[in-house]
């Protein structure tokens, strides 16, 4: 095996993952192309509706595509802000959780409070945070936040959440998927066994508080990711489906 073959690229805000030189899904690509959102679809729904009411009399003075453009991308504003608020408390709480010393925007202190406020009520103990994941089996890599020994001595996978309304049903798919990966890569971008993980949990980081809640992410689960991870797949082939339009026999169309 060529060394440096498998690993994970980041471009921007986005990444990508490579397994023995070529490139395989992200756990969160299969899922978002497997699973549905209808949460998310209400969402959008609520969200836009309620931008044109907050902004009726500024939307009235534009013109009619404009206030069509606008009321498009109002659900993506608020989603991509809410993304960034994410990434931002991500980048923060790696560094804390090793116990280094970070600086700290304005707007994400009471995020970043109860962030240490967790790793310290919990003894949290790292073991990796932010290594990528693989697995060979089923051709696919993912990023899972943390994995750490917490008070009690077991072991936890943990993904950090900064959104409004708390995790949801299907991180269930996610870290069953990191859980059951069979290595990652250490920062030297050695390939290290899995380690065996006890719980798998939510840490719902908020600027009042935090929670932590246990996920079920066992087998079963692990089997429902791979059945999610097919309908992905199948999602993507079946635009090639499709064959080209045929001639009617003895003449042209």
């Amino acid at each position: 095996m060529i060394a440096g073959q498998t690993k994970r690229i980041n471009r921007g805000r986005g990444h990508s993952y490579v397994l023995d030189g070529v490139k395989v899904p992200g756990v969160t690509t299969l899922i978002n192309g497997g699973f549905p959102k209808r949460a998310l679809v209400d969402w959008a729904a609520r969200t836009v509706a309620g931008y044109a009411v907050d902004t009726w009399d500024e939307l009235s003075e534009l013109p009619v595509s404009e206030r069509l453009r606008r009321l498009e991308r109002a659900h993506n504003a608020v989603r991509d802000a809410a993304a960034v608020r994410g990434t931002r408390v991500h980048r923060l709480a790696e560094p804390l959780a090793a116990g280094e010393e970070v600086e700290v925007p304005d707007e994400l202190v009471g995020h970043v409070e109860s962030c240490v406020k967790f790793l310290d009520e919990w003894d949290v103990e790292v073991i990796f945070a932010e290594r990528p994941v693989f697995s060979r089996k089923y051709g696919y890599g993912g990023s899972p936040d943390l994995v750490a020994r917490l008070a009690g001595g077991r072991t936890w996978l943990l993904d950090w959440k900064t959104n409004r309304g708390g995790p949801y049903g299907d991180m269930a798919f996610q870290l069953a998927a990191y859980r059951f990966a069979e290595f990652y890569l250490d920062e030297s971008g050695r390939e290290r066994p899995m380690p065996p993980v006890d719980e798998c949990g939510v840490v719902w980081l908020r600027a009042d508080g935090y929670d932590l809640y246990p996920v079920e992410a066992d087998e079963h689960v692990f089997r429902q990711f791979l059945y999610i991870a097919q309908v992905s797949a199948a999602a993507e082939e079946c635009r090639d489906y499709i064959g080209d339009a045929l001639l009617p026999p003895g003449g042209d169309q």
